[in-house]
């Protein structure tokens, strides 16, 4: 099986522990890909109580920025969790998104195996405040769209509950 899955949500959604599931769902060994950095306490509790979460048998590769090139060398199957942390820090290290998000799509044609990926919908909040907080925002909605081109499967998911988006 090689698909691909593009699971989104918004904070607190379930989204994470519902990736989790369709990846524990096949045969171990399973690799998450976790692009989160710890910049501060708080940070650093919600990372260890998503890996204290994780049973055994997952393999655990940091990709704060580097997401192609880990994506392109993990064991399948693969999670990655999340898209929106890794253009946040893209955007914060000024990193050319477009070709980002191109070399990110093309390790996703190139895989063998099933990836399930992680994103937050963030445009159906609020408007920013900030210019930043609007680029953002405009960036997820464009990546997440171009991902999900990509995506064999899609599910929103809302109060823990997942909705099919696309087959």
């Amino acid at each position: 099986m090689n698909s691909l899955t593009l699971i989104l949500g918004g904070a607190r959604s379930g989204k994470s522990r519902r990736a989790e599931a369709l990846v524990t769902a096949l045969p171990p060994p399973w690799t998450y890909i976790a692009t989160a950095e710890a910049f501060d306490a708080e940070m650093a509790a919600r990372i260890a109580a998503h890996r204290a979460r994780r049973e055994a048998g997952w393999e655990t590769l940091d990709a704060p920025r580097d997401l192609p090139d880990i994506l392109s060398r993990a064991r399948p199957p693969v999670l990655v969790d999340c898209l929106t942390l890794w253009l946040s820090n893209l955007m914060l290290a000024e990193n050319d998104i477009s070709a980002a998000t191109e070399a990110l799509e093309g390790a996703l044609r190139a895989r063998m195996g099933p990836v399930v990926l992680v994103s937050n919908e963030v445009g159906q909040g609020i408007v920013p405040a900030t210019p930043l907080g609007r680029r953002f925002r405009d960036a997820q909605g464009v990546l997440n769209q171009r991902i999900a081109a990509l995506a064999d499967h899609v599910e929103l998911v809302v109060a823990g509950i997942p909705l099919k988006v696309k087959p």
